[in-house]
């Protein structure tokens, strides 16, 4: 029973193991039902271990493999055999493809039975190797090898991966290893040889993979090289939007929204400073039922050290004055600024180019190149809103908001859902100003009915429109589509909108050195993000958002009826998580609230360390002197812990262990049991030293039970009095 169990462990970790190739499978590929070959390898292993003769073996196989193919490709039934000969006289159509070399002409059926062959001939080998060679290192390194050149090169993550890999595959071949020493030693495996190998075994992988996930990391050496393979394989520039699965980062085409994305921890740039803040890069205003285009392309030039005309904070808005640090990790040629930027200073004289439009603000050399900088410095304001000051809109005056203007941002597509405008009147029901209209459509996107996702994420057919989509059918998807919405909401209503592209304010890393106000800020490409700003008069462009679970940086003064100050609203970032490929963060408010975070964990003891460094030290130094104390009196102490437990034992089964145990005290008191001597000679050499019969009679008593398992009854008490004598001479 035991081998039993001890090799269905072994197949176990086998399959396991060989899981770690499919897993990336459905990610990079268009490969579905991948749950069928993950029970293939399964009902592999298992025939393999159930010890079944080949033949049987090879007919469930078979089947199974006739089954997943019928499933596949065919609608007949399974058990009308037309399909199976339509199957068969497929075959010879690939061959003769195979010989041309043609491998794009396989038909799906034919790759589906080759990929089925591939995992029969990966479990053999498996098989093989654990069963035959007891030896699976080239096979753990080779999946080593694959699952981090996947994660290297292509937009599948290991990171869970990695470590399920190791530990699985330390674990097999500690295993494994502990089998090979029996079988050369030609030695039975006892329950207590057992657990003597595998508990430091079971507490070196743990500790291994604790100590690996909560250590810090260093920053990767090299750059990521993906961002620059996928560039080299789109050479416009612009992330593909809308078909297959994007990744998060900020990109230039915002056509086609929707769909789903994975994350991207790559970091975009750090900054200084001393609160978070939203990061903009640009805003595009016309939207076309998909997504989001400019209206105008209108450029401008001014000198690097000149005030920037970007969406100017009006006099009437009380404001602070800041400054931030940035720090570049990558080369992109345009700047990333807060709202209420003044200027910005580079190390060297730069030109920057403003479209007027979509305030991007681009970077130049003095040769008219585009150059990305690797760090910069901006100088910005930050606005102290009043609610009263922004309820005092209602309708358009013209003598405020020109007729361009609100045309241009309250632009909709002729063939916008009439049941939009409709929803958006029902929402703003009672309201009379506009930014009160604001924050009831802010409101309503964090009800229940509304889900934050990033998978199952709807994109709209030619016939439907994005925001509808959303609103009425799904209501379900990430910060495009929330931020999208609110905007066209908006609109219908006559409200000036505009939809904001950047970055959220990122994970907080540590404290500037030399001055704690300021905090050092990661913001990677799972920060990138997208919400919707708002137009009053006099107060200018207000962000709002209304992503569920995300809340912005924007402080508002409200008064109470009476006049009295109330409460300010100051909405502080949460961390961030992923988002989607065109600009998206994820940082749900309730992954948050039950996830651990690290870097304040090393935070934390950073400071403490900082605190009492010499009291540590201290203490270090006499744990460690201690502990040194401890091992050199090993021999001392051990056994006497050893005795009293013993003295409290009864059973007579306990003299295989205690003399187990006298052996290890007796090396270690120097009397060591040379290689190739007999129990009863070393018994007669510790009888010599001691002057004694005690090693005798207790190695015949051990002896007895080796080889009957049972001793007479009650012996142990004689047994353990022969044990404790000799156990004390050694501590005496």
């Amino acid at each position: 029973m035991k081998r039993n169990f001890q090799a269905f462990l072994v197949y176990l970790l086998g399959f396991l193991l060989l899981w770690e190739w499919l897993r990336p499978v459905e990610q990079l590929t268009q490969t579905d039902h991948i749950e069928m070959f993950v029970i293939f390898i399964l009902l592999s292993f298992a025939v393999s271990f159930l010890k079944l003769k080949w033949i049987w073996q090879m007919i469930l196989k078979i089947w199974f493999i006739l089954f997943s193919v019928h499933m596949f490709h065919y609608n007949t039934g399974f058990f009308q055999f037309s399909w199976l000969s339509s199957f068969l006289s497929d075959w010879t159509t690939n061959f003769s493809i195979i010989l041309a070399l043609n491998w794009l002409g396989i038909t799906n059926e034919f790759r589906t039975l080759l990929f089925f062959i591939l995992l029969w001939l990966m479990v053999y080998l498996v098989n093989y190797w654990l069963l035959k060679r007891q030896r699976i290192f080239i096979f753990f390194f080779m999946t080593l090898i694959y699952i981090t050149v996947l994660d290297t090169f292509t937009l599948y993550s290991a990171k869970t991966a990695i470590v399920r890999t190791v530990v699985v595959g330390f674990a097999v071949m500690g295993m494994l290893t502990y089998y090979r020493i029996l079988a050369k030693e030609e030695v039975s495996a006892d329950s207590i040889i057992t657990r003597k190998w595998m508990r430091p075994l079971v507490i070196m992988i743990a500790f291994s993979v604790i100590v690996g996930i909560i250590a810090p990391k260093f920053e990767p050496i090299w750059p990521d090289p993906v961002p620059y393979l996928q560039a080299a394989g789109n050479k416009g520039g612009d992330d593909a939007n809308g078909t297959g699965v994007s990744k998060v980062g900020y990109g230039t085409d915002d056509t086609q929204l929707g769909g789903p994305f994975i994350g991207d921890d790559s970091t975009v740039f750090k900054t200084e400073a001393r609160q978070k803040n939203y990061w903009k890069v640009e805003t595009k205003d016309h939207y076309t039922g998909k997504g989001w285009i400019p209206s105008s392309s209108t450029s401008f030039q001014i000198g690097g050290d000149e005030v920037i005309p970007v969406s100017s904070i009006p006099s009437t808005v009380e404001t602070r004055e800041e400054s931030a640090r940035l720090f570049l990790f990558m080369d992109y040629e345009h700047l990333i600024y807060p709202a209420g930027i003044q200027r910005v200073q580079f190390e060297r004289s730069y030109t920057l180019e403003i479209d007027s439009t979509k305030e991007k603000i681009s970077i130049f050399g003095f040769d008219s190149k585009p150059i990305a900088p690797d760090a910069y410095t901006v100088e910005y304001k930050i606005p102290q809103y009043e609610a009263s000051k922004l309820r005092e809109t209602s309708v358009v005056d013209p003598g405020q908001i020109s007729t361009e203007f609100l045309a241009q941002y309250t632009q909709l597509p002729e063939n916008l859902p009439e049941r939009i405008k409709e929803l958006a009147q029902s929402i703003t029901e009672g309201e009379t100003n506009w930014f009160d209209k604001a924050k009831a459509i802010e409101r309503h996107f964090s009800g229940s009915d509304f889900r934050y996702d990033q998978k199952n994420v709807a994109v709209p057919e030619e016939e439907d429109d994005y925001v509808d989509q959303f609103l009425f059918d799904t209501k379900v998807g990430y910060c495009d589509n929330f931020s999208t919405s609110m905007a066209v909401l908006l609109r219908t209503l006559g409200i000036p909108t505009r939809w904001v592209k950047g970055y959220t304010g990122g994970d907080f890393l540590e404290y500037s050195e030399g001055d704690t106000s300021k905090s050092i800020y990661e913001i990677t490409n799972n920060n990138a993000h997208s919400w919707v700003e708002v137009y009053f008069p006099n107060q200018g462009w207000v962000p709002f958002e209304p992503t569920k679970g995300f809340t912005n940086d924007v402080s508002i003064s409200f008064t109470n009826p009476d006049g009295t100050p109330a409460a300010t609203e100051t909405t502080a970032q949460p961390a961030p998580k992923p988002q989607q490929n065109l600009e998206e963060d994820s940082s749900s408010s309730e992954n948050k609230d039950n996830s651990f975070s690290f870097t304040g964990f090393w935070l934390s003891i950073k400071i403490f360390f900082n605190s009492n460094w010499k009291l540590i030290l201290l203490v270090s130094a006499i744990v460690v002197g201690a502990a040194g104390l401890l091992y050199r009196s090993r021999g001392k102490w051990i056994p006497r812990l050893y005795l009293l437990q013993f003295r409290l034992r009864k059973k007579d089964e306990n003299i295989g262990k205690a003399y187990l145990i006298l052996l290890e005290q007796l090396e270690r008191y120097g009397l060591k049991r040379n290689d190739g001597q007999t129990l009863r000679n070393y018994a007669r050499y510790i009888d010599t030293f001691f002057a004694s019969r005690e090693m005798s009679k207790l190695t015949d008593r051990y002896e007895q039970y080796l080889y009957h398992q049972k001793l007479p009854e009650g012996s142990w008490k004689d047994s353990y009095e022969l044990w404790e004598n000799l156990i004390k001479k050694t501590i005496a």
